[in-house]
């Protein structure tokens, strides 16, 4: 492919390699995080039962990703941002090689390269763009947006990566609403802050809960599944890190069940990105321990703030931590 020197187009010089930040031995869907269930019955099956229960019927991933696919075949794209023009889906990319991250995010792992040596690999498909708020910048052209890509690899690479004039995609729609990027919450440090901003989810799509997804990112920068949600009510870096992630030692520590307090976190870290989740922990709803009351992101549903059983099951594989941050 050839780049124009024309004075309209802002890239003229072949751009070098954009170094790849990949993870060792873990694949994408590895990295995404966790999964909630439809099915909230699940969780007070017997102890026999609660392999079952807790991977099964509680913990169903959703398939929000083939609505990205879905979207290019029309000539608009509807969603919560309204309608937009979604004519111009498909770009060329600029330069040799780039990156294609899991997330938007630039420091998030590479889930596979653009490399227009490959057949195919020099133009790509876009159904949606994020303002990160974060400027990369080539060869002099800078860009604050990442956009999100099916083909010919799904993930998310830097609008720098493309070849046109703008610094953003045209015609593709903005996961944000395209205005200024949006702050992440304050980290405070209390567990009333924790919670208070848990509950932001509940109504932050006008008056409804933020739907899930493990791909998409929310208006304030976070994933909109479990772990992201968590990441997002602890102040943790956007898009915040897995569920496995959740439970490192620079973030939480474990603690006794009977112990948890208002903002500490029930996580099941083990299997896979369909079974994995997390739950914030609000309040004991009796003396007896036998249910409690707790913020989640789940699937099928999106936002959640109900009654809970999550490890509280001989043998569950939901463990609780309390974050490192708190300090009261």
């Amino acid at each position: 492919m050839t780049h124009s020197i024309s004075g309209g187009r802002r890239r003229i010089f072949l751009r070098g390699v954009v170094p790849a930040i990949a993870a060792a031995g873990i694949g994408a869907t590895g990295l995404v995080g966790c999964s909630g269930g439809a099915d909230t019955a699940g969780h007070d099956a017997k102890a026999a039962n609660v392999k079952v229960a807790e991977k099964g019927l509680t913990s169903r991933d959703t398939t929000s990703a083939q609505g990205g696919a879905a979207a290019l075949k029309l000539k608009t794209t509807t969603g919560e941002f309204g309608t937009k023009a979604a004519a111009s889906a498909d770009f060329p990319t600029w330069g040799t090689r780039w990156v294609v991250h899991q997330s938007a995010d630039t420091g998030s792992p590479s889930v596979g390269m653009l490399n227009k040596d490959a057949p195919g690999q020099d133009r790509i498909t876009a159904d949606y763009q994020v303002n990160t708020g974060k400027k990369v910048c080539e060869d002099g052209a800078c860009s604050t947006y990442m956009a999100h890509i099916t083909g010919p690899v799904s993930g998310f690479v830097t609008v720098v990566a493309v070849d046109i004039p703008q610094d953003s995609l045209p015609g593709v729609p903005v996961q944000n609403g395209g205005g200024e990027p949006p702050k992440p919450p304050q980290t405070g440090g209390t567990r009333a802050e924790a919670l208070q901003r848990a509950a932001t989810w509940l109504t932050a799509n006008n008056g409804g809960r933020v739907p899930y997804s493990q791909a998409q990112v929310w208006k304030d920068g976070y994933r909109q599944d479990c772990s992201g949600y968590v990441s997002m009510a602890l102040g943790l870096q956007a898009p915040g890190p897995n569920t496995v992630g959740l439970t490192g030692s620079g973030i939480t520590k474990p603690i006794a069940l009977n112990d948890l307090r208002p903002g500490d976190l029930l996580i099941d870290a083990s299997g896979n990105n369909n079974t994995r989740h997390v739950v914030m922990f609000e309040k004991w709803n009796d003396a007896a321990h036998t249910s409690y009351t707790s913020y989640e992101q789940r699937g099928d549903f999106g936002t959640d703030h109900t009654t809970r059983r999550y490890g509280l099951e001989p043998g569950s594989e939901y463990q609780p931590y309390r974050p490192l941050k708190f300090t009261d």
